[in-house]
């Protein structure tokens, strides 16, 4: 069973509809008994990164989370649910997160004449290492993103893509172990971003070897 968490601070319908468009069947959940059910979790987000933990420790699904990714439960964060995955975000003057990935969130600071904040729209993925959710996906790929904030990884063998916006070069996707995430939104991205989730559905949760 996939499962979509609600923690009062994500992009659901759109992110269920895609993965329902792919013929899988989608349960939301918000409460911890129903993430501990999972056999595939999938953590969308959109909104500020303080009042998601707070939500999410409420329910007790900070626990959850870490116990499912503990015990290898293939998952997908995406946007807000990706950057909740480190340990701290600049966000609201300094938020503790879920400290699952070594690594920090912060404000996106372009340099180009045509910077705006949010970075809205599409923009290229450049691929950093080799991935069995960017199955079929060719480097330089256009996906949708929209978000002021970007993780900025300890741990450089954890980056799986890079983005360049107006003179700024951040992260865009992550992996390690049994997780994945964006910080793009794949559910936006039409065929190239469906097919991205449409790999994680087969995804097994094992890390490639790289060369």
């Amino acid at each position: 069973m996939l499962t979509i968490i609600d923690y009062n601070a994500g992009n659901l319908t759109s992110v269920r509809l895609a993965f329902e468009a792919l013929g899988a069947e989608a349960k939301v959940v918000s409460d911890a008994a129903g993430v501990a059910a999972a056999d595939r979790l999938v953590f969308p987000g959109v909104g500020a990164a303080a009042a998601a933990m707070d939500n999410l420790r409420r329910a007790g699904l900070d626990t959850a989370i870490r116990a499912a990714i503990a015990a290898g439960v293939p998952f997908l964060g995406i946007c807000l649910g990706t950057q909740i995955l480190f340990e701290r975000s600049d966000e609201d003057g300094g938020t503790e997160t879920l400290g699952i990935l070594p690594g920090t969130v912060r404000r996106l600071a372009p340099t180009g004449p045509r910077a705006k904040i949010p970075h809205m729209g599409w923009n290229q993925a450049i691929i950093r290492k080799k991935h069995p959710v960017l199955d079929s996906i060719r480097d330089g790929s256009d996906f949708y993103f929209v978000h002021s904030y970007y993780v900025a990884p300890a741990n450089g063998a954890d980056i799986l893509c890079e983005t360049e916006y107006a003179g700024q070069t951040f992260t865009s996707a992550v992996a390690r172990g049994n997780v994945v995430a964006t910080q793009f939104h794949a559910e936006k991205s039409g065929r190239t971003g469906l097919r991205l989730l449409e790999n994680f559905l087969r995804w097994d949760g094992k890390e490639p070897e790289q060369c």
